[in-house]
C-alpha cells in the first residue's frame, strides 16, 4: 500500500508540473499527431492533461478501487481521447477528453464492483453512479415535506428521475445492497460447519433419469445403425459425410468426388433418408417417441 501510494504522489506532482497548453499549441500537438502519428507530439499532449485525468479518477475513490488503478484507467480514456480528437472541430481538447476519461474510470469500477456482472448499458451505469445521490435527495425531500417514503415509492421515484425502468432500479438495488461473498462460507449459526453451498438445490438430473437417458441414447444409436445397414454404399457414404461429421460436406464437394451433379446428390440423399425413415417406422411408436 505504501508504494501505491508513493506511486500516486509522485505522479500527481509531475501532472501539477507539466507545462499548460494554450489553444494554439494543443491545436498543432493534435495535428501532428493526427496527421503525421508524431508520438513526441502525443506524449506532450497526454502529459499534459494529466493532471485532469487524475483529479477526476480522484473523484470516484468512494467506490473501493485502489487509486493507482483509477488513474491507469483514467490514462488509458486520456490516450483514446487525444487517438480519436478531431482539431478541425474547434473544441478544446480537454472538453473533448473528460468523456473518454471519463467512460474509461465507470467502465472499469463497474467490472470490478462485483463478480456478477451489474450492467453494461448508459441507463444501468447511469443509475449505478446516481442512485445514492438521487435517493438520498428524495428522502431529504420527503422529509421536508413530512413524508415518508417506503421502499417501492422510493424506486418508482428513482425511476422516474433517472429515467430507467422499475426492475433496473430493483436489480441495481440489490447489486448495491452489499459486496460478494463465497458460497464456501460458513453458516454461522451451523455448528456442523455446513457451508451456503450446501443449501442450493441441486439441479442437475436425478441418477434414474440419467439411466433411463442413457438407456434411450443406446437404443436410439441401434436403431440408427440397423437403419444405416439398409443403404448401399455410396447412400451410407453421403449420409455420413452430410450428417455424421463435426464439419458436413457441401452436395457440391460430395459431386465432384463421386462423379455426380449436385442435384443428383440431393436425390440419393433424400433417398437414403426415406430408406431410413421406412425402417424406423416399422419399430413402432417407440422409436417415434425417442425422435420426437
Amino acid at each position: 500500500m505504501a508504494s501505491n501510494g508513493g506511486f500516486n504522489t509522485n505522479m500527481s506532482r509531475a501532472a501539477m508540473r507539466a507545462e499548460l497548453l494554450d489553444a494554439d499549441t494543443e491545436r498543432d500537438l493534435a495535428y501532428a499527431w493526427r496527421d503525421q502519428r508524431d508520438e513526441k507530439a502525443l506524449h506532450r499532449l497526454i502529459t499534459a492533461y494529466m493532471r485532469l485525468a487524475i483529479s477526476m479518477a480522484a473523484k470516484y475513490r468512494r467506490y473501493g478501487a485502489p487509486m493507482s488503478d483509477l488513474i491507469q484507467e483514467a490514462g488509458l480514456g486520456l490516450m483514446k481521447a487525444a487517438d480519436k480528437f478531431d482539431p478541425d472541430r474547434g473544441v478544446r481538447f480537454s472538453t473533448y477528453a473528460v468523456w473518454w476519461i471519463k467512460a474509461s474510470i465507470q467502465d472499469y469500477v463497474m467490472r470490478n464492483w462485483s463478480m456478477v456482472r451489474t450492467g453494461s448499458t448508459s441507463s444501468q451505469k447511469s443509475l449505478f453512479f446516481n442512485m445514492r445521490r438521487v435517493q438520498a435527495r428524495l428522502e431529504r425531500e420527503a422529509m421536508a415535506r413530512g413524508e415518508k417514503l417506503d421502499g417501492h415509492q422510493l424506486r418508482e421515484m428513482i425511476s422516474h428521475e433517472v429515467g430507467v425502468p422499475l426492475r433496473d432500479v430493483e436489480m441495481m438495488e440489490g447489486r448495491l445492497s452489499g459486496s460478494d461473498f463465497s458460497l464456501n462460507a460458513t453458516q454461522a449459526a451451523d455448528e456442523e460447519g455446513r457451508e451456503w453451498i450446501d443449501t442450493l438445490e441441486d439441479d442437475g438430473p436425478r441418477g434414474d433419469e440419467v439411466v433411463e437417458e442413457e438407456h434411450d441414447k443406446g437404443a436410439l444409436r441401434n436403431w440408427l445403425t440397423e437403419a444405416m445397414s439398409r443403404l448401399n454404399d455410396r447412400e451410407r457414404f453421403i449420409v455420413r459425410e452430410r450428417k455424421l461429421r463435426n464439419d458436413a460436406r457441401t452436395l457440391e464437394s460430395l459431386g465432384d468426388e463421386l462423379s455426380l451433379s449436385k442435384e443428383r446428390v440431393r436425390q440419393i440423399e433424400a433417398a437414403a433418408f426415406q430408406k431410413m425413415r421406412r425402417y424406423l417406422e416399422k419399430q413402432g411408436s417407440e422409436v417415434q417417441n425417442l425422435l420426437a
